[in-house]
């Protein structure tokens, strides 16, 4: 999905919020359970640019539909170079309604695990807060 793509690219994280359904659910690759919601997968998006290093998409893959995207991504998480894909469905609206995300190896998924854990907190605040405007 070439918009989405362009606002990480450029860190408008106000646009990449913009192109989220309200029902949402995000699914991490760190977390059993899926996030339901525009606010907290907002504040989960934002928390990952605090802790990814040098990010950047290698590939994009389309769906024969125009519904379905996969983004490659590689970056860095406490050192540890990470490899990773975000699975991306649209609704009707053309607005993101699912979002999945996969990570490699194990060492930097267990590093990003730890550093979204230290971010928790700030996470459900933010999301509190934009959920309530």
């Amino acid at each position: 999905m070439r918009a989405f793509r362009e606002a990480v690219e450029a860190g408008d994280l106000d646009a990449v919020e913009a192109l989220l359904a309200e029902d949402v659910v995000f699914t991490s690759p760190v977390a059993f359970k899926p996030y339901p919601g525009k606010a907290i997968t907002a504040a989960i998006l934002r928390a990952v640019t605090r802790i990814f290093e040098d990010f950047r998409y290698e590939r994009e893959l389309a769906g024969a539909d125009g519904r379905d995207h996969a983004l490659v991504f590689r970056t860095r998480v406490g050192g540890r170079e990470l490899t990773g894909c975000d699975f991306i469905h649209l609704d009707e609206n053309g607005l993101i309604d699912e979002l999945t995300v996969m990570v490699r190896p194990l060492s930097a998924a267990q590093a990003l695990s730890e550093a979204m854990g230290a971010q928790f907190d700030r996470i459900v605040e933010e999301a509190e807060r934009r959920g309530t405007r």
